[in-house]
């Protein structure tokens, strides 16, 4: 069996410094979790950054949580919401293979993490790629050469819809 985009073991915490100058107060006082799976390193990493990239240049304060996988994702956004964070950002990768595991996952994921935003109220920025291939992968994780940014786009969506439910909810 094959190890290939096999997950590394470990868990990250990156907090942003104190803003500076010509950011609001309302930003920092923002805080979001980066809820990240672990397979497929080269394609994470560009996700990641993306999402990490787009949170420092609005001014939140954030931190990136690295689960086992991409069905992991739900349980730890809802656990994210418990700890305090107004929003969360949910980034993972499934990959087609040869047997129905990957729509297993795929629809475990994304009915979880509609079901955690639904109950909790509050914003998940979806970044979990579902791909036929490694390459539809990497191209859409931000990386060098990549066509799209989906994490930094999860991470501008989970801010955009955390703004906007303050209008709606308080005018």
């Amino acid at each position: 069996m094959s190890r290939a985009g096999a997950p590394k073991q470990r868990i990250s915490e990156a907090v942003a410094d104190d803003m500076e100058g010509g950011r609001s107060r309302a930003s920092h006082d923002v805080r979001v979790t980066v809820v990240a799976a672990s397979w497929h390193e080269q394609v994470m990493s560009g996700l990641i950054a993306g999402a990490e990239r787009t949170l420092s240049e609005a001014g939140v304060r954030w931190c990136t949580v690295r689960v086992p996988g991409s069905f992991e994702l739900p349980l730890a956004a809802q656990a994210a919401f418990d700890g305090g964070a107004d929003a969360v950002v949910a980034l993972g990768v499934v990959i087609r293979g040869g047997t129905p595991h990957f729509d297993f996952v795929c629809e475990a994921a994304t009915d979880g993490l509609t079901r955690v935003a639904l109950d909790k109220g509050r914003p998940v920025g979806f970044g979990l790629l579902t791909c036929d291939d490694e390459q539809q992968a990497i191209d859409r994780a931000g990386g060098p050469g990549a066509s799209e940014d989906k994490g930094a786009e999860a991470a501008a969506a989970a801010l955009d819809l955390q703004r906007q439910l303050g209008v709606l909810r308080h005018g």
